[in-house]
């Protein structure tokens, strides 16, 4: 694996405001084998639900968790960098 850079303070913004432009949370990844609750795989949004073409079923999984995942992901970040500054 890469080892990869250290994240700026701004990468991390840019991130940020990405995930809070994208329809509010939380989101949450229906599959028709698993769930039986439709006759489509789709992600279930704050607003419209998300039909993805092309997608695996684990494609689909990252997509509807990072909505929950990013933030959390920060603020550990944020955290972590605090504990040691």
């Amino acid at each position: 694996m890469t080892q990869l850079s250290a994240l700026t303070d701004d990468e991390i913004g840019a991130i940020k405001a990405r995930c809070e432009q994208a329809t509010a949370g939380p989101w949450k990844s229906f599959i028709e084998k698993r769930d039986k609750l439709s006759g489509s795989d789709f992600v279930q949004t704050g607003g419209e639900d998300v039909y993805l073409t092309g997608a695996t079923l684990a494609d689909q999984e990252f997509i509807a968790n990072a909505r929950q995942d990013i933030p959390r992901l920060i603020a550990e970040i944020k955290r972590l960098r605090a504990i040691d500054r």
